[in-house]
C-alpha cells in the first residue's frame, strides 16, 4: 500500500531555513541545520556520488537510509526545485544539476506550469498547477505501489500535514537555534492525537522524531 512520507530538518526552536537564491540554494541555515545529515555515509554517496564509503553512520545515517528507500515518486515545491530563482526563464532547469539524486519522477508545484517536463538522467520533473490531492493522485499512479515522499519545502510540506495527507512524518531536529526562517509547527496542533510518536537521539545530538498513522 502507497504511503505519503515527509522528512524535514529543523531547528531546536523549530524552524527551517529561509533566505533562498543563486548563492544559497537551500536557505542561509541550510549547513548548520543539515550538518549531521549531510556527514552521513548515505548522503555522500547518494547525493554527493561518494561511492570511497566515507561519511558517518549509526542513528543518523540509518533515517538518511531510509529516506531513499521504497520511494517511487516526489513532490515538491517550487522552491525546492529553484523556479523562483529565475521564474520566467522557460530553459532553467532548476539547480539539481544534470543527474538529481531522485532517480523517479517529480512532481514540481507551481504557479508558473504549464510547463513542459524535464528529463535529467534517471529523474523527470513535472510542472504542476492543481490542488495537491490531484497531484498526490497523479503520484500515487507513477509510484506504481511504492510510497510517495513529500520532498518539501516547508510550505508545501505543511499543505500536505494541515490537509491529513501525510501517513508517515519524520522531523531531525538540530541541535541548534536559529531564532530566524520558516516556522514549521504553527497550526500543526493535534498531529499527536492522530499519529503515534517515537523519539530518538543520535550521537550527534540530533533528535530524531517520528509520527506515523
Amino acid at each position: 500500500m502507497t504511503r505519503v512520507r515527509l522528512d524535514l530538518n529543523i531547528s531546536l526552536d523549530g524552524y527551517t531555513s529561509a533566505g533562498q537564491g543563486p548563492e544559497n540554494p537551500m536557505g542561509e541555515d541550510w549547513g548548520p541545520l543539515m550538518a549531521s545529515y549531510t556527514a552521513t555515509r548515505t548522503m555522500q554517496r547518494q547525493v554527493f556520488g561518494d561511492t570511497t564509503g566515507a561519511g558517518t553512520t549509526g542513528l543518523d545515517d540509518a533515517y538518511a537510509a531510509a529516506h531513499f528507500e521504497g520511494v517511487g515518486a516526489e513532490i515538491m515545491g517550487a522552491g525546492k526545485f529553484g523556479l523562483h530563482a529565475f521564474p520566467d526563464d522557460p530553459d532553467w532547469k532548476g539547480w539539481w544539476g544534470d543527474e538529481p539524486p531522485f532517480g523517479m519522477p517529480v512532481y514540481v508545484l507551481t504557479h508558473t506550469a504549464p510547463r513542459p517536463s524535464i528529463q535529467q538522467g534517471a529523474t523527470t520533473f513535472h510542472f504542476r498547477n492543481a490542488g495537491i490531492e490531484e497531484v498526490l493522485a497523479e503520484a500515487t499512479t507513477a509510484a506504481g505501489g511504492l510510497d510517495v515522499r513529500v520532498g518539501g519545502g516547508v510550505s508545501s510540506a505543511r499543505d500536505y500535514l494541515r490537509a491529513g495527507l501525510v501517513d508517515h512524518l519524520h522531523v531531525a531536529i538540530a541541535p541548534i537555534v536559529l531564532g530566524r526562517g520558516h516556522r514549521f509547527w504553527d497550526d500543526l496542533r493535534g498531529l499527536e492525537l492522530t499519529h503515534k510518536v517515537t523519539s530518538e537521539v543520535a550521537g550527534s545530538g540530533t533528535i530524531h522524531v517520528t509520527f506515523t498513522r
